[in-house]
């Protein structure tokens, strides 16, 4: 897999092997490890005021994402997502 970049739309497969659409919403490296912030693009498109989900993806060697393991972790990267969102 190239480079993940923001604004790029991928297909992931959530728990029950559903295809979903999901756009790059924010990128960020913590400790030599890349992490993406995406959400479903049928929330994106759908444009109404409610809270989108957006979902934290780690970014292994491979190029491969694969979930957030820890709390630890996730707390970590939800923070460093937070300040780069808010700063839109």
């Amino acid at each position: 897999m190239d480079k993940i970049e923001v604004g790029e739309v991928f297909t992931i497969s959530d728990e029950t092997d559903v295809d979903q659409e999901v756009e790059v919403l924010a990128k960020v490296t913590l400790e030599n490890i890349d992490y993406v912030a995406v959400s479903f693009l049928e929330d994106l498109q759908e444009d109404s005021d409610e809270d989108i989900d957006i979902f934290f993806l780690k970014i292994d060697d491979d190029g491969e994402l694969s979930a957030i393991e820890s709390d630890e972790e996730f707390d970590k990267v939800s923070e460093a997502f937070d300040q780069i969102l808010e700063e839109d």
